[in-house]
């Protein structure tokens, strides 16, 4: 029998951080934080001149404007409390607080790999119907694609936040990781969790494998349109739309198969703790520079942006230099 003081309800966690690393945690903590304000900056840059820029104002840059949006807030619900860690070696979380990290943390990197199918059918369609692209891929569809992918992803995470809201916590409240993770959650739990862990499986499977599987489908077409298309270069123009969406989609999904899609959710070593560091740090820090890197669309819009900003200047000095030569010649009267 289970001791009456055992049983006693966790209010809070206690999030360890990341141990082998104490000794550098004030380096990492610089580091960390460097990294963090980069992802802000960065995907900010994206959402700002996406909307400022009518060039840019198509399906495949709407896509991405969503996309940067869902990094700046997906690194957002996970950073903060790591740079914590660092700062205290462990500190807490409450219970409620842990249990909205874990529904927005998995609410928001779902929403994005839905995001990523949906870029991936719209590269099939440019490049592989050209002729019905803009009917099929309208501003109106563009719209209700965006929508679906969140309504879709919180409507999978929302079921297995309400379940994981029932389990009972009552063995220590000292959670081996440095965000409310599921698997560190799951072995402080006091009851059978193995209808959990598979129904954890089935969705982390729906969501990584199935969207994988559908941008794997979209390439395979893809790839054989382009093989089809006889001029070398026309075969490279239509390769370069679809290399930054390659190499987000192979770090990203590497990343989260290595995770979650796995049979043992209990293992913690090291690897899978630096994996899911540089998940929720890295992959959203360097995304805005594989997009807009060598982008010519990219930089020719923020090419217009800094001329239309230099006119902008130069009509308020013009408009100064004549307001001054009219007050010259007013006081002189």
């Amino acid at each position: 029998m289970m001791e009456p003081r055992n049983m006693s309800r966790v209010t809070e966690f206690i999030l360890l951080g990341i141990p082998f690393l104490y000794d550098l945690h004030r380096v990492f903590f610089a580091v960390g934080l460097f990294m963090y304000i980069v992802t802000i900056l960065g995907n900010g840059f994206i959402l700002i001149i996406v909307a400022i820029e009518p060039r840019l104002q198509t399906p495949m840059y709407t896509f991405l404007s969503n996309l940067a949006f869902l990094e700046i807030c997906y690194t957002s619900t996970v950073v903060p409390k790591l740079l914590q860690t660092f700062i205290q070696n462990k500190t807490t979380i409450c219970f409620h607080c842990c249990l909205i990290q874990v529904f927005f943390h998995f609410s928001f990197g779902s929403t994005e790999l839905f995001i990523l199918t949906a870029m991936a059918f719209d590269r099939y369609l440019a490049i592989c119907k050209p002729l019905q692209y803009p009917i099929m891929m309208s501003k109106h569809v563009c719209i209700q694609m965006n929508l679906a992918t969140w309504y879709i992803a919180f409507l999978i995470v929302i079921s297995q936040y309400f379940m994981f809201q029932g389990l009972l916590f009552c063995r220590s409240n000292v959670v081996d990781s440095f965000f409310c993770d599921i698997g560190p959650l799951l072995r402080l739990a006091c009851m059978d969790t193995h209808l959990f862990e598979s129904l954890r499986l089935l969705a982390a499977f729906a969501i990584v494998i199935m969207t994988l599987l559908l941008i794997v489908l979209s390439y395979v077409f893809i790839i054989a349109t382009i093989l089809r298309i006889p001029s070398a270069i026309g075969r490279k123009k239509a390769f370069s739309t679809c290399t930054s969406h390659l190499l987000v989609v192979s770090i990203l999904y590497g990343a989260l198969v290595f995770m979650y899609v796995r049979p043992n959710v209990h293992s913690s070593d090291h690897l899978t703790r630096t994996v899911a560091v540089l998940n929720t740090t890295l992959i959203p820090m360097i995304n805005p520079f594989i997009y807009t890197i060598r982008n010519a669309e990219v930089t020719k819009a923020v090419q217009n942006v800094i001329q239309k900003m230099k006119g902008n200047n130069s009509s308020m000095t013009l408009i100064g230099s004549r307001n001054e030569m009219t007050f010259r010649k007013w006081w002189h009267c």
